[in-house]
């Protein structure tokens, strides 16, 4: 591990949780080709997607109970 990686840990770890947060999501970003603002527009074109389904009666829905005690069933 290079000194400057070494220092730049050292220096993270003393951050407060919400500014090593934002680093990570940061250094992670950049990562990606993707942005996280055009990650996040995409996620939310398809819940949009998913909700005009859902509206329209096109989707299958489950009741949460049941497919909980189906869960408790399996783990068994």
């Amino acid at each position: 591990m290079s000194t400057l990686l070494t220092t730049l840990e050292q220096q993270a770890r003393t951050l407060a949780p919400d500014e090593r947060a934002r680093l990570a999501e940061v250094l992670l970003e950049s990562l990606h080709d993707t942005s996280l603002p055009e990650v996040e527009a995409e996620w939310q074109r398809e819940i949009e997607k998913r909700v005009a389904a859902y509206d329209r009666g096109e989707t299958q829905v489950y009741i949460a109970q049941e497919v909980f005690a189906a869960a408790k069933r399996l783990d068994k």
